[in-house]
């Protein structure tokens, strides 16, 4: 069984107003997104895999409030939350989990395949770890090019046992990439407990062979994920090279809707949902009296609203044509070199 962490969180006195409102709205936008998503999926009308974010997202917010927004992020499928976070529309991220032309892969990616040239969201992606060599990648187009800018590459408790972890640490850190690692421990993998499948259990201490600096994180905590993020983001912009963050965090829900959850007690998920970082924010802004009851309700009529539109704006879009399927496939390209 895993133990929640049982130390009292308070507010950060370094963390402006703005942000504790910015965290809340996002947060909630991401919980009420899955949500729906999850309702949708029972009515069929979203097919294929579906893993939710639900429980994660002061991962996510506490990510994006330190980040550029020219700097890059790629993760793994659970992805949801996180593109909702880095700005893309509920719109766009509903009508892809529906298959429809109008997503933000047009309707290719699905679930898993969530991207966004615009706002930088390299991608969720299917395959466990390979965006983690993908994410040095882009890193190191970053530093060729000069950019100043950082990718933050994310993967799972279970992507850290693929041998190409240990193939792009040793990488990154000879080549000193503007990089940050993070693994959203959310303890189980698939279906399995970190304790089963390794005998190192503080993921963390895995950058020590290539002496990538390396910590553990609250992940359950905004105001944790803020002041790691902040260090490590700094750490790689000034070209000292890669760090890596083990975000200990927790998922509500299964692996995927298809998940029976078997392998862990109700009590030991309640005593994760105590720590809710949802209403943790929620209290905050409240005992500081930055809000009224009255504006969070009317903040959640909002999103809800948002929410619902999102599916109408969905379920109303056309489906990508068989022609759509030659789209996307290549680029065109200048090849001087190459003569017609």
């Amino acid at each position: 069984m895993v133990k929640a962490p049982k130390k009292k969180r308070t507010a950060s006195t370094k963390i402006p107003k703005k942000t504790y409102l910015e965290w809340f709205e996002s947060m909630l936008l991401q919980r009420r997104f899955e949500e729906r998503a999850a309702m949708m999926y029972g009515q069929q009308k979203i097919r294929g895999f579906l893993h939710l974010y639900i429980g994660q997202e002061a991962v996510s917010v506490g990510m994006m409030s330190v980040l550029k927004p020219e700097d890059k992020v790629i993760t793994a499928y659970r992805d949801h939350g996180l593109a909702l976070a880095r700005g893309m529309g509920a719109n766009e991220c509903m009508a892809e989990l529906f298959g429809k032309s109008t997503g933000c892969s047009k309707g290719k990616g699905g679930s898993m395949h969530f991207f966004s040239k615009e706002k930088n969201f390299m991608g969720g992606h299917g395959i466990v770890g390979a965006q983690i060599a993908m994410g040095a990648g882009i890193a190191f187009a970053e530093k060729y090019n000069n950019t100043g800018n950082v990718c933050v590459t994310m993967f799972g408790d279970g992507a850290a046992r693929q041998g190409i972890l240990h193939e792009t640490f040793n990488m990154a850190m000879t080549w000193k990439l503007p990089v940050v690692f993070i693994c959203e421990n959310n303890f189980y993998a698939m279906g399995t407990s970190v304790e089963r499948t390794s005998n190192i259990s503080e993921i963390h201490t895995l950058g020590e062979a290539y002496d990538l600096p390396s910590e553990p994180v609250d992940g359950m905590s905004c105001e944790a994920v803020y002041a790691a993020l902040d260090k490590a983001v700094k750490h790689a912009r000034s070209g000292k090279g890669p760090y890596f963050l083990e975000i200990k965090t927790y998922r509500y829900k299964g692996h995927s809707m298809s998940d029976p959850q078997k392998y862990r007690s109700k009590e030991e998920v309640n005593e994760f949902k105590k720590l809710d970082p949802i209403e943790q924010v929620r209290a905050t802004i409240l005992k500081k009296k930055w809000v009224t009851k009255k504006w969070i309700e009317e903040l959640e009529a909002k999103i809800k609203q948002t929410v619902l539109d999102s599916v109408e704006f969905a379920e109303n879009s056309p489906y990508p044509t068989q022609e759509d399927l030659f789209e996307d496939v290549y680029v065109q390209g200048d090849y001087p070199y190459i003569k017609d």
